[in-house]
């Protein structure tokens, strides 16, 4: 995908019931976590960035806001929206987590920069996110995303076609799901 048009997707709409909040208002380091997103990936490369909504709608600065009715279905349903709501200058983008505030724009510049079609950030040799995805597989990962499962289905179907991009250097995955979590996470002065 070198030089190709690479939107950013943020996938924000859940509630956060293990959290007690939907985590795209939960705030880290000073900033919420949808703006965290938002940044990781415009930093990263990717234009435009569209984040979906869905628990909760908030104003999002730098992003188009696309709301997800059926968000409580699970990510899925979310992935499929902000598919759908790509620009058609997309050739690719690169989807990320808003609850993963860890993670660098190095990250995102690895998978862009790897040429490959289907890309996944791997931490220890572990696949995580942000995952990229080119506009010819849009429909296959759109097709197999259901409930709580977004592009895992599909690249677990084609592994042939999926790149490991090495992300090691870019940050740290882990995600914020419980308010013990989110303790654990926070800068410590």
């Amino acid at each position: 995908m070198r030089d190709a048009r690479v939107a950013g997707l943020l996938l924000a709409a859940g509630e956060g019931s293990r959290l007690g909040r939907p985590k795209a208002l939960v705030e880290y380091a000073g900033e919420r976590l949808v703006d965290r997103g938002v940044r990781l990936l415009a930093e990263g490369g990717c234009h435009p960035v569209v984040v979906v909504l869905g628990a909760a709608t908030v104003q999002v600065r730098g992003a188009v806001t696309v709301r997800n009715p059926d968000w409580a279905s699970g990510m899925g349903s979310s992935l499929r929206a902000g598919l759908a709501a790509l620009p058609a200058q997309a050739e690719a983008v690169v989807v990320a987590l808003v609850d993963q505030p860890l993670i660098g724009p190095g990250a995102v510049r690895a998978l862009i920069g790897s040429g490959a079609g289907l890309a996944v950030a791997t931490y220890g040799g572990r696949r995580r996110n942000p995952v990229l995805i080119a506009r010819t597989h849009f429909a296959g990962v759109a097709e197999l995303a259901v409930g709580d499962v977004g592009a895992r289905a599909y690249l677990k179907a084609h592994p042939e076609l999926v790149t490991e991009v090495p992300c090691d250097g870019h940050g740290d995955p882990s995600d914020i799901d419980t308010p013990a979590d989110l303790d654990r996470l926070l800068p410590r002065s």
